[in-house]
């Protein structure tokens, strides 16, 4: 393995304290503010109207919990001058005037429905009265006939928004470019997530033995990510034995046995911001081709680190990753998300995507202040078996930082015979 640095992004503690400087959460909103506007501005946009829950937090740094994830029945509105306004779940609007105070009040924080994914139809009236207040807020700041960038809503919200003939624009890619850059306080906030899914990693290893099943890596993996002050586990892969080749992306009840290869990724929230970070394990004893599949993950992993630093090209990156029939696969398509490039932050899927599916026809450049997760498979010679890595990487004027520490040098064998 090549010898890249670690991080040198802090990791404090989690709760803040006078002490000491920690995340400073003004200066976070400040940023994200900044780089919407910025974004805005560059695409010429009067006003962004936001549904998907990551570009609400971004800009409005509220939520409500994680069972209102993309229901696309809160809202906010960002337009060219103005502050953020939130159109939010009931009594969630109160709160907010509550718990921001500073921020928010009856002006820009208010109650919202367009109808619950179509639980409430068109016929109510709640689609057209929001766009209604929608476009009267647009016009009060004389921008209705700005382009209107809208990221994620559902058709009956867009065909709402046309009668009131708004000019309606994508507005994710705008979101998209503006949250491709982290500021020192995100940085801090994804290199404390993935602080805790090391101690995670280092409970797994112990408690992998034959008899435990995938789920209950599954159980153990919330249990501590909780126990340590995580706000919402997305998901956590446990895949072991003759599940790994092909990935399934999915647990299941398996009762892991001796001489398995068993891989996991863990996808947490902390403070809005998410984890993506796979390892590899072989439970009491590692065959031959189990190593030398970790091996071969490695050694791809290794090379497209060594390449990230400020000016490459998406394209490098994915051109030192095998095409998809070296591995078993088809075609790009079929292979999408195995040897794989993602930006993480207040999403966990941002830019750049890294792939051989979009990159070598459509690179972009790496920049200073990315961090993305690179992922690699590599199935074993036994037809069963597989390795799966994942690295989260900074990118700073000198080159990557790593910040996924549990070791992933070599394959380790947990409960070795």
């Amino acid at each position: 393995m090549v010898d890249f640095p670690v991080a040198t992004t802090p990791s404090p503690g989690l709760m803040n304290v006078d002490w000491e400087r920690r995340v400073n959460f003004d200066r976070l909103r400040e940023h994200r503010l900044g780089r919407t506007r910025q974004q805005m501005e560059s695409d010429g946009l009067g006003a962004l109207l936001l549904f998907e829950t990551s570009n609400i937090r971004y800009v409005t740094s509220t939520q409500i919990g994680y069972w209102a994830f993309n229901k696309g029945e809160r809202w906010a509105l960002l337009t060219r001058d103005g502050e953020p306004r939130i159109w939010d779940f009931g009594s969630a609007a109160k709160a907010h005037r509550l718990q921001l105070p500073d921020l928010y009040d009856e002006t820009n924080s208010r109650g919202g429905n367009t109808g619950l994914q179509g639980a409430i139809g068109p016929e109510t009236g709640l689609h057209a009265a929001a766009a209604a207040e929608i476009a009267a807020a647009l016009r009060d700041e004389g921008l209705g006939d700005e382009p209107l960038g809208v990221d994620m809503a559902e058709t009956s919200v867009f065909l709402a928004l046309q009668a009131e003939d708004l000019a309606v624009v994508d507005g994710q890619q705008t979101m998209m470019k503006a949250r491709e850059i982290k500021g020192q306080d995100e940085i801090i906030l994804l290199t404390q997530a993935c602080a805790m899914v090391d101690g995670v990693y280092q409970d797994i290893f112990e408690a992998l033995k034959p008899g435990v099943r995938e789920s209950d890596i599954v159980a153990l993996g919330h249990a501590r990510l909780f126990e340590m002050g995580s706000e919402f586990v997305e998901a956590i892969n446990s895949i072991a034995g003759e599940r790994c080749s092909p990935h399934p992306h999915v647990f299941s009840d398996r009762l892991i046995r001796p001489g398995d290869q068993a891989y996991f990724d863990i996808i947490h929230v902390l403070n809005g911001y998410r984890t993506c970070y796979y390892r590899t394990f072989a439970v009491g004893r590692a065959s031959q081709a189990h190593r030398d599949a970790f091996k071969q993950s490695r050694e791809w992993m290794d090379a497209a680190i060594e390449l990230v630093k400020p000016g490459t090209t998406t394209d490098q990156i994915a051109s030192v990753w095998p095409e998809a029939h070296e591995f078993g696969f088809e075609d790009e398509m079929d292979a999408f998300g195995l040897q794989f490039g993602h930006g993480v932050g207040v999403g966990l899927h941002e830019r750049p995507i890294i792939s051989r599916l979009n990159s070598l026809d459509n690179p972009i450049e790496i920049k200073e202040g990315m961090v993305f997760a690179l992922e690699t498979y590599a199935p074993a010679d036994d037809g069963r078996s597989a390795a799966r890595i994942e690295e989260e990487v900074v990118v700073t004027a000198d080159g990557p930082q790593i910040i996924t520490l549990f070791p992933c040098e070599e394959l380790m064998v947990a409960n070795e015979y």
